[in-house]
C-alpha cells in the first residue's frame, strides 16, 4: 500500500525525517487505532494522529456534545451541540484528513461489547475518565496482546504510560484494586485546567506514532507525571507484578469482568446508575419544603470557591472532605438536605451522613444544577 502523490505532499514534513521517511509513513497508513473516550484527552489524541496519517482510527464513546465539554474538548465545536461525540469528532477528523478511515462507534465501551470492538485494531488508547473503563481498557489489551496507551487528568496534574503486558507491566500490576468509590473525584466534580488534556493527550499521540513506526523509547515500564504549575515531568519506573491476576504467571482473571462491580461505581451514565432512591428530593419538591415552617437544613458539600458561582441562601457549606471530622456541626435531630454541584458528591455525603447515625437526610437530585434549571434560572448551571 503505496502513497499515492497528494498524499507524498501532505506529509512531506515527515518524509524528510529518517527515523519516518516514505517506508514509516506507509506503516502509519496501514495502521488501525482504537480512541476509547472523546472528550478532552481524546479531542488532541485523534486530531494528531489523523493528521499524521494513521490509516484507521476508531472512535467508541456513547455521549452527546454539551457546552460545558468546549473548554476542553477541542475536536469538539459549536456547531456540534448535542451531536453525539463520535459523530462530531468524524466529521472533523475527516476535514483534517480525508484520506484516512474513521469508524464512530456510538455505544458504550462495556465487559458485552470491548472484544469485539477492539478486535479490528492494533493498539489502544486509554482516554477515559473512570476507574471501570480503564480496568476495562487494561484487561482488553492484555487479552488481545496489544499496547495499551494511558492517560489520566486531574485539575493542573497528568499522567501517562503504555501499558503492554507482552514488554512490561500492565495497568493491574500498577493498580491491583480500585481506590474506594468517591475517593479520587473525577473532572466533572474537581474541575481541570482546559489546556491539561493537551498535553497529555499529544503525548498519548506521540507514544501511539512511536509503537507504530517502532522508533524511539516508549513509556512502556514507566509512568510519566506531569504538573503544569511548575511545569515539572517526573517519571516512575514500573515492574511487571509477578502476582498481577491478568497478567501475571499465576493469572486467574482469564476473561472480562463486571468493572462497574470490581470498582464499586457505575463507568458510564446508564438508566439503573442515574435512578432514583427513596432518600432523593427533586428541585421543585425542596423549593416547596423551604416555604414550610420548619424548613430542613441545607447542607452544601462542595469547595468554598464554588460557592461564589451559584449557592442557595441559608446554607451550611462543609466541603465533602471535611464532613467526617466535624460531623458534630450538625444536628441528627434536625431534617438534613445534601446538596453539590449535580448530586454526585451529596449521595457520597448522604452514605456518610447515614453510617454515623443520621436519619432524617435527604439528598437534592441533580444537585444546584437541577436546583437552576427547574426553580431559578438565575443561577448559573456549571
Amino acid at each position: 500500500m503505496g502513497l499515492t502523490h497528494q498524499e507524498i505532499l501532505r506529509y512531506s514534513r515527515h518524509l524528510l525525517i529518517p527515523e519516518v521517511g516514505l517506508s514509516g509513513q506507509e506503516k502509519l497508513k496501514q495502521a488501525s487505532v482504537l480512541i476509547i473516550g472523546t472528550g478532552g484527552l481524546g479531542s488532541p489524541v485523534a486530531l494528531y494522529l489523523a493528521a499524521a496519517g494513521v490509516g484507521r482510527i476508531g472512535l467508541v464513546d456513547y455521549d452527546t456534545v454539551d457546552f460545558s465539554n468546549l473548554q476542553r474538548q477541542v475536536v469538539h465545536g459549536s456547531s456540534t451541540l448535542g451531536q453525539q461525540k463520535t459523530e462530531s469528532a468524524k466529521t472533523r477528523l475527516l476535514d483534517l484528513n480525508p484520506a484516512i478511515q474513521v469508524d464512530a462507534i456510538n455505544q458504550p465501551f462495556t465487559s458485552a461489547n470491548a472484544l469485539q470492538i477492539a478486535a479490528p485494531y492494533d493498539l489502544l488508547i486509554d482516554c477515559t475518565d473512570n476507574f471501570p473503563a480503564r480496568y476495562l481498557s487494561n484487561d482488553v489489551a492484555v487479552f488481545q496482546d496489544k499496547p495499551n496507551i494511558y492517560g489520566s487528568i486531574y485539575r493542573f496534574d497528568g499522567q501517562a504510560s503504555v501499558f503492554y503486558a507482552q514488554q512490561g507491566p500492565c495497568y493491574r500490576c500498577l493498580f491491583p484494586e480500585p481506590p474506594p468509590p468517591g475517593l479520587i473525584p473525577t473532572c466533572a466534580e474537581g474541575g481541570v485546567l482546559g489546556i491539561l488534556p493537551g498535553t497529555i493527550g499529544t503525548i498519548q499521540a506521540t507514544e501511539a506514532l512511536k509503537l507504530i513506526l517502532g522508533i524511539g523509547d516508549t513509556l512502556i515500564g514507566r509512568l510519566l507525571l506531569y504538573n503544569a504549575l511548575d511545569m515539572s515531568f517526573d517519571f516512575v519506573n514500573l515492574r511487571k507484578n509477578p502476582k498481577c491476576r491478568v497478567c501475571g504467571p499465576n493469572a486467574d482473571i482469564k476473561t472480562l469482568i463486571n468493572y462497574d462491580e470490581f470498582c464499586g461505581a457505575p463507568g458510564y451514565d446508564n438508566p439503573s446508575s442515574l435512578s432514583e432512591t427513596n432518600r432523593d428530593i427533586t428541585a421543585p419538591q425542596l423549593a416547596h419544603r423551604l416555604t414550610n415552617p420548619n424548613p430542613p437544613v441545607l447542607l452544601d458539600v462542595r469547595e468554598p470557591h464554588e460557592l461564589l458561582i451559584s449557592a442557595l441562601s441559608g446554607a451550611i457549606n462543609i466541603p465533602l472532605g471535611d464532613l467526617a471530622a466535624r460531623l458534630s456541626e450538625l444536628d441528627s435531630s434536625r431534617e438534613i438536605v445534601v446538596l453539590c454541584k449535580a448530586g454526585t458528591r451529596s449521595t457520597r455525603a448522604l452514605e456518610l451522613l447515614a453510617s454515623a447515625g443520621f436519619k432524617r437526610i435527604q439528598n437534592l437530585q441533580g444537585g444546584l444544577n437541577a436546583w437552576a434549571r427547574q426553580v431559578d434560572p438565575s443561577q448559573p448551571i456549571y
